[in-house]
């Protein structure tokens, strides 16, 4: 594992800890019962009774759980073992069924000898690979033929903006076409409790524009089914966003919209 993808899992071993108490994931309240997915995407996604499901980058289970709920067979990897420790643990005080492996996704077909009906990945996933084109081959490796892979992940044109500023106002302030640098980070916190006391000093993140996003899944034989775009947020991405009444995040109104989201999802025949 290189220095940079060393420096970020050491970053995921710690946020694990923090993330689990936050406000953010609200830990204790899944505990009852619930889901962690977005209506919309369980909605996308599409019915999961019976169907064997394979989270990649799964930090510490909450959504491969929720899958699990609607009656999905789960199998969630994560990089960091703090992840795959906690999601084990939570899998077995919840007695749900789930199977949680530490790996790279970028090597995991080295370590799973599997093919599943769904792969699955959500949420801030992909700036933290180096590699897509790898990232591809091992996303349709795990596709059995008939199966498909889902992702809803942050819209790259929206990563282009400062997630920094205060006021009402949308700046440039990172590349948005692919580079094979990374982007050092500051660590501040974590994203789901800023005022967390995190040792790892920095981070680092890559970008990938949406051609590239499209192209390795096409390349490694995925049939791109739908590519949708979303005006809204499940979370804050930039601090003067709004939640409305349907529970998700908007830019304030007047404002022009931008995708802030998107949704593919790509068969295998």
């Amino acid at each position: 594992m290189n220095e940079y993808l060393e420096a970020n899992r050491r970053l995921w071993d710690e946020w694990v800890d923090v993330n689990s108490r936050s406000d953010l994931y609200r830990l204790e309240e899944f505990k009852k019962g619930g889901s962690k997915l977005a209506p919309f995407i369980v909605d996308e996604v599409g019915d999961v009774a019976g169907k064997s499901l394979l989270h990649l980058q799964c930090h510490f289970g909450m959504d491969t759980l929720s899958w699990a709920r609607l009656g999905a067979q789960v199998t969630g990897i994560d990089f960091s073992p703090r992840a795959v420790e906690v999601a084990r643990d939570l899998a077995f005080e919840l007695g749900i069924d789930g199977r949680f492996i530490q790996s790279n996704v970028l090597e995991a077909d080295g370590v799973l000898d599997e093919r599943f009906d769904v792969v699955f990945t959500s949420i801030g996933v992909l700036g933290w690979l180096p590699d897509l084109p790898r990232w591809g081959e091992v996303v349709a490796h795990f596709v059995k033929p008939g199966g498909f892979f889902y992702i809803c992940e942050l819209h790259p044109f929206a990563q282009v903006f400062d997630d920094e500023v205060a006021e009402p106002e949308l700046r440039f302030r990172y590349p948005y076409f692919t580079r094979q640098e990374p982007i050092e980070i500051q660590t501040q916190g974590s994203y789901a409790d800023l005022e967390a006391d995190v040792k790892q000093p920095v981070h680092y993140g890559w970008v990938h524009d949406m051609g590239e996003i499209v192209t390795v899944l096409a390349q490694n034989g995925l049939r791109i089914e739908y590519l949708h775009e979303h005006p809204f947020g499940i979370e804050v991405q930039f601090p003067f966003m709004k939640k409305r009444d349907d529970g998700r995040f908007y830019l304030p109104e007047g404002m022009a919209e931008i995708p802030l989201l998107f949704s593919l999802r790509a068969t295998k025949g």
